[in-house]
């Protein structure tokens, strides 16, 4: 016998307030697209085929890498499908299906006729960056690591503040005095200050990065939960549970967090939005990811060094204006949704 969710009807009251406003609603299926394309970059744009027939077999070089010797060359080396005599090869005894842009984000276009950047072309949509590199391709699997970034700094964060305001608002006393006061440290230390100096020691990478912003990102949700659970252990039905003798645990799981919860939810697609931006900020500030990796910061800082390429700095300012556009058009949607007082109007 299949269980299935229960949907209580203040949940169907907010998903019906979060889709009365239209902008909010829109924007979220507008960023879920953008986001699922940013998911298969490598279908869109790269150097590989997606699909070569030779000789009357497939291959997909977009999963897997195959020898050049494979397809009839004479050396054993990893096949370059841009090489023209690979492509030749290939073409005699089968054919190849490339995705719509055949650079990846690391590819270097050796067939541009003229100083680089390059402006858009049929070939390079959006136009290369001063290493000839594909613009397009840069930001689709920028936005990819951006936004995954984003989502990844904003739960762990919420995992830790919220578990924090949560104890600090339950117990009170001593406990919430001594973790004020941790926290009033802990903001006052100079992250970026930090960073640079880590950067000298240890090679930044992804998830080096997202443990130290997530160090210094938990402190946003604290407040909010906190004041919820101040509030809430003095509650009756919380007091009736303790002479009970539920556990602590219990009661902050099952009674208090639900309700905090919702200023944590209504916080949390802001928070979204502020985070994915930090690691645009720390690339543009050359304290974030490897050079190799792709990065909307990186770019961003392609543009001010390159003024006589505004295709590189304008490409990358309406790709973060539209992507911070629809967060805050959401967080404003799920603040309606969660908003008991609010009234209907027009959107």
């Amino acid at each position: 016998m299949r269980l299935k969710p229960k949907i209580t009807p203040l949940t169907r009251e907010r998903w019906r307030r979060f889709k009365a406003t239209r902008r909010g609603y829109w924007s979220l299926w507008i960023f879920l697209f953008l986001f699922s394309i940013s998911l298969f970059s490598e279908f869109i744009a790269n150097d590989k085929p997606l699909l070569v027939n030779y000789d009357g077999q497939l291959y997909t070089p977009v999963f897997f890498s195959y020898s050049s010797k494979t397809f009839g060359d004479e050396f054993d080396f990893e096949a370059d499908y841009s090489d023209p005599y690979l492509q030749e090869l290939i073409e005699k005894k089968g054919w190849m299906l490339w995705p719509p842009v055949r650079f990846s984000y690391d590819t270097l276009n050796r067939d541009i006729d003229g100083p680089t950047p390059s402006p858009p072309t049929r070939d390079n949509w959006l136009g290369t960056d001063d290493k000839s590199r594909d613009v397009l391709a840069g930001i689709l699997y920028g936005f990819r690591i951006s936004v995954l970034f984003g989502f990844a700094l904003t739960l762990f964060s919420a995992i830790i503040g919220v578990s924090v305001g949560a104890i600090q608002g339950y117990f009170g006393g001593r406990i919430d005095l001594l973790g004020q006061r941790f926290i009033e440290v802990w903001s006052g230390m100079p992250t970026l200050f930090l960073l640079i100096i880590l950067s000298s020691v240890i090679e930044p990478n992804f998830w080096w990065l997202l443990v130290i912003t997530v160090l210094f990102g938990w402190m946003g949700f604290v407040g909010a939960v906190r004041a919820e659970f101040l509030r809430g252990r003095n509650m009756e039905y919380v007091k009736a549970a303790q002479v009970m003798g539920v556990s602590d645990f219990t009661i902050m799981w099952r009674h208090i967090l639900p309700n905090a919860m919702v200023a944590t939810l209504t916080f949390m697609p802001f928070v979204l939005g502020a985070s994915v931006t930090t690691l645009t900020s720390l690339d543009f500030l050359g304290f974030g990811l490897p050079v190799e990796s792709p990065s909307l910061g990186k770019l961003l800082t392609q543009g001010k060094d390159n003024l006589q390429a505004p295709w590189l700095g304008l490409s990358v300012f309406i790709v973060l204006s539209v992507m911070l556009g629809l967060l805050v058009l959401i967080g404003e949607a799920v603040r309606d949704a969660f908003d008991p007082y609010r009234q209907e109007g027009k959107h």
